[in-house]
Formats: structure tokens, C-alpha cells, sequence
């Protein structure tokens, strides 16, 4: 199926179905996907390691330059974002430079739109990093990816590197103490001809008992919207979401539904 790529440094802005009017920020390549995970339903197609050798970041001042340039053509045309949103072509946190660009992307922000949030697109694998974890804390939503419970379920679906494991993750996720969003796709379907769906009853069970651990401001229940590089994988029902939805709401949180 067909995967999507964004191809600049800053685009949009575009209509989210979750953040509203967002001008994205992406720090990766734009001809390739540069992720630590290789999420089977990602839109911007499978990771290729074979690749990374001698990639090189788009630069901190690049960065700036572009994004400050966008801005101010918005603000002489009136068009405000809603939200500065980095995601782009893989794991944004990766970035060398993330902390300082979360800085110059709030001080441009201010200046041209400071009613607008910033937000971060996340598979919070690099909060082991204390600049990581502070720029994050800085955020206006910082929406961190919790897609199971089960080490198994996200080794299926999300291909974390090695030594990944999920009470990690949470260990980790505990330590915004509530200053963050939780983000989860939901999906069923297959994939190499074995099962991939984790909306049953005991992945929604197990995983709420994360977030009661986690705690988050707010839960980001998605579904697949564009097309995956993996054949056999399906969009959950609304009626399925909103079913899993209403658990989360019965154990106390905030949650927005996307269909």
C-alpha cells in the first residue's frame, strides 16, 4: 500500500484530526522514514536501517530559519495554527539538537503566535535523556505512544529496539507526573498471518491499569486513518472506540476519540 513522506522541514499547516489547524515540524529526512521503531502501521512506511549510515539531521538553524519564515507569512496572512506540531518522518526526539529546537520553537512561537500550542508527536523512547524529558516538560502537549500493555503486543506491532520493554516505558512516563498525553492506536486485522488487534478485554483492561499508574492529563484513542505498509490491517469500528473509550472515562480521565 502506499506510504506517505513529508517533504519538508515545516508543512502544512493541516487540518488534524486530533490537534485542530497544526503546522508540522519534521526533523528527519525527507526521503526516508528515521525511527527507533518500525510500527507495522505507520504511514510513512517501514523502517530501513540500511539507510541511517551517514544520515545527517537537518540543522538547528535550518530549522529556526524555516520555521520562523512560515510564521511570519501566517501572521501577514492571518492564518493562525492552532498548534506547532513536531512528528514528521519518525521519532522526532531523536533530533541531537531536540532541546534547544523546542527552545527556539517556543521563543518564535511567542513572538508570532503565543496563543498557539506546541506539541510533540512522541514513542517516548528517549526520555532516558534529561534534555528529552525537560524540553517535553516545556511543551504545551506532549503526547507520548502507550499502544499495549504487553511486551509481546508491542513487539508485534511497533518493533521497538532490543532491549525495549513497557514497565520501562512506565517507570519513564511516571516521571512527567501527569504532565503528559497519552496516545494509542487502535487497530485490528493481520499481519503475517497472525492476529493484530489490541482491543480486547484484557488489553484494554491491562493497559488502563498503566494509565492509572501514568496518570496523563488527557487519552488519545486513534485509529488506522491512511494507508499502512502492511496488508490485513483494519480500522477499528467507532462503535469499538467508543466502547473503549467509555472504560477509560469510567477509571477517571479525559479522553479524545478519533475516528
Amino acid at each position: 500500500m502506499a506510504v506517505f513522506l513529508f517533504n519538508k522541514i515545516i508543512f502544512g499547516p493541516v487540518r488534524s484530526r486530533r490537534l485542530g489547524v497544526s503546522l508540522g515540524v519534521n526533523l528527519l529526512p525527507l526521503d526516508y522514514k528515521f525511527c527507533n521503531f518500525d510500527c507495522i502501521y505507520c504511514e510513512c512506511g517501514r523502517t530501513y536501517k540500511d539507510k541511517f549510515k551517514g544520515m545527517q539531521f537537518h540543522k538547528r538553524k535550518e530549522v529556526k530559519q524555516r520555521l520562523e519564515e512560515v510564521l511570519y507569512q501566517m501572521k501577514q496572512n492571518n492564518n493562525p495554527p492552532d498548534v506547532i506540531t513536531f512528528a514528521g518522518n519518525g521519532e522526532p526526539t531523536t533530533h541531537p539538537d531536540f532541546a534547544e529546537i523546542i527552545d527556539d520553537t517556543i521563543e518564535i512561537r511567542n513572538k508570532y503566535f503565543p496563543e498557539a500550542r506546541v506539541a510533540v508527536l512522541s514513542n517516548a523512547t528517549m526520555l532516558n535523556k534529561k534534555s528529552v524529558l525537560d524540553a517535553l516538560n516545556k511543551v504545551d502537549d506532549n503526547i507520548l505512544k502507550l499502544d499495549s500493555a504487553f511486551d509481546s503486543t508491542i513487539k508485534f506491532l511497533n518493533n521497538p529496539l532490543p532491549n525495549f520493554s513497557a514497565s520501562k516505558l512506565v517507570e519513564n512516563l511516571k516521571l512527567f507526573n501527569g504532565n503528559l498525553i497519552i496516545q494509542t492506536m487502535f487497530l485490528t486485522g493481520t499481519y503475517k498471518n497472525k492476529s493484530a488487534d489490541n482491543t480486547s478485554n484484557i488489553e484494554v483492561l491491562e493497559w488502563i491499569k498503566l494509565l492509572k499508574e501514568i496518570k496523563p492529563k488527557k487519552i488519545m484513542i486513534y485509529t488506522i486513518d491512511r494507508d499502512t505498509p502492511s496488508k490485513g490491517l483494519k480500522k477499528v469500528a467507532p462503535e469499538k472506540l467508543n466502547e473503549i473509550a467509555n472504560k477509560v472515562k469510567d477509571a477517571g480521565f479525559e479522553v479524545q476519540v478519533s475516528i
